[in-house]
């Protein structure tokens, strides 16, 4: 896994064997922050990063320079990595190990970008949309961006804008209006 832009471009970090989460591609991640760079200045943003895993997402925002980003981990040893590896690569990222669904219902922030990357088969993925719109955590203009599989499909969705498809992944966009 690399860091695509920014202060940290070209770093490579290498998680333990022991991990099993499956960070984003760097073909997907790097549309994905060509697609985010139009819409917006990284250095007047604040970022969150739900279901964190490797934190992949996180040192993407915080390399190009977001001064808010927040990484939300529920599996110890996957936090722990978030923050020893941020802090080696000198990046404010703030890491709450905790159920992601939790962080949602029980937070008072708001944000610009809100990136989600449950594990494919989780749950209540479905429901994400409407826990984040619900309890208020974008900012107006803000992107909620979740990634899934195929098998998903948010188009009916509340501010639902686009999928975009890469090899077996998808970032399904949603806008909440200014």
């Amino acid at each position: 896994m690399r860091i695509i832009s920014g202060n940290n471009r070209g770093r490579t970090i290498v998680p333990p064997k022991f991990f099993s989460a499956r960070p984003t591609t760097d073909i997907a991640k790097e549309s994905l922050f060509n697609i985010l760079t139009n819409l917006y200045d990284f250095e007047e943003i604040s970022a969150l990063d739900l279901f964190s895993g490797t934190g992949s997402i996180s040192y993407e925002f915080g390399s190009r320079g977001v001064n808010k980003v927040i990484s939300v981990e529920i599996n110890n040893k996957y936090a722990e990595f978030i923050r020893e590896t941020s802090k080696k690569l000198s990046m404010n990222i703030r890491v709450i190990q905790q159920n992601a669904f939790l962080f949602i219902k029980k937070s008072k922030q708001k944000f610009d970008i809100i990136f989600c990357d449950p594990p494919y088969q989780l749950d209540g993925i479905e429901q994400i949309p409407e826990l984040v719109f619900e309890n208020n955590l974008l900012l107006p203009g803000g992107c909620l961006i979740v990634e899934h599989s195929k098998i998903q499909d948010f188009s009916a969705y509340k501010y639902f804008t686009e999928c975009r498809e890469y090899g077996k992944l998808h970032f399904s966009f949603f806008i909440l209006p200014k």
